[in-house]
């Protein structure tokens, strides 16, 4: 992220110093007081700018309802009730997600991609490279909620003692699936690739899990030996974990919408204690990077 002096910032938005401390002083602008100095998040000033563009008549976008669609998350579902941000949700996968936020259908979009790079390594970024990639999101921005622990949800004491996917892959494991377009799916479907295999290698059960906490409760019941979900969904239902990977879970939403009080009232609530307490709670949560912006179009 880069951060702009007092004297950079007024250059750069074409403001006198003294109308900049004006604003800064009633709280109307991003800004961040740092050992005494305010400084002022270069990305932050983009989007506070683009909050107030004035359109024509005939030029005006509907605005989208307050609800976040895409992928389903325990702590996310919480934080909408708890900041009191008016928020709903709406658990459709992340690629569902990205499609209605393109078609204007929701504000935000929960996300998590997977993708591997050339050399077949897990991708450092597909979530932003998915963003790049989406057409009419060219006023994309990502904000950081949490990292959070995937891996495979196995029965209490983990009766067929699966350690991974190869275990999964030897023994004929029932494993329950996602649908496609869920970050857990593209998780699964990746690291299959890179074990030299497929979902036609797995004894896989009929039929797909909408989310995380219906596919641990698929395994609960008995119905699947193992899937691939969150430490919390596991935990929720009682049942043991096998940790795979770390991933970043994120929010993301139009410029326009980053700057909406229900969307602010969220983004301020990520960096209350509460929301560390309650993720600490839940376990399988790495809160530091909540609320920082990882990508703007």
């Amino acid at each position: 992220m880069e951060f702009l002096t007092t004297s950079e910032a007024a250059d750069y938005l074409r403001l006198g110093e003294r109308k900049l401390y004006e604003l800064v002083t009633t709280g109307a602008i991003p800004c961040s007081k740092v050992t005494g100095k305010w400084l002022f998040p270069r990305h932050e000033l983009d989007l506070w700018v683009l909050s107030g563009l004035a359109r024509p008549a005939g030029m005006l976008i509907a605005e989208p309802p307050p609800v976040v669609g895409g992928s389903r998350d325990e702590l996310l579902d919480w934080s909408l009730r708890e900041s009191g941000s008016g928020l709903g949700s709406m658990s459709e996968g992340s690629a569902r997600g990205l499609e209605r936020l393109q078609r204007n259908e929701v504000m935000a979009a929960a996300v998590h991609f997977h993708a591997l790079d050339a050399e077949g390594n897990l991708a450092g970024d597909a979530s932003v490279e998915a963003l790049r990639g989406a057409p009419d999101l060219h006023d994309a921005v990502l904000v950081a909620f949490v990292r959070r622990e995937a891996g495979l949800v196995l029965p209490h004491g983990n009766p067929k003692h699966l350690h991974g996917l190869t275990d999964v892959l030897a023994t004929g494991a029932r494993m329950a699936t996602r649908q496609q377009g869920t970050g857990a799916q593209m998780l699964l479907d990746v690291l299959l690739k890179r074990a030299g295999a497929s979902t036609r290698d797995l004894r896989r059960i009929e039929t797909p899990a909408l989310t995380g906490p219906d596919l641990a409760e698929l395994v609960r019941a008995g119905q699947a030996d193992c899937g691939i979900a969150t430490r919390g969904a596991a935990r929720s239902a009682g049942l043991d974990f096998v940790p795979l990977v770390w991933e970043n879970f994120d929010l993301a939403m139009r410029q326009r919408s980053y700057f909406r009080p229900a969307m602010q009232t969220l983004l301020r609530f990520l960096n209350e204690r509460r929301l560390r307490q309650r993720a600490e709670e839940l376990t399988g949560y790495d809160p530091s990077p909540a609320g920082l912006i990882r990508f703007a179009a």
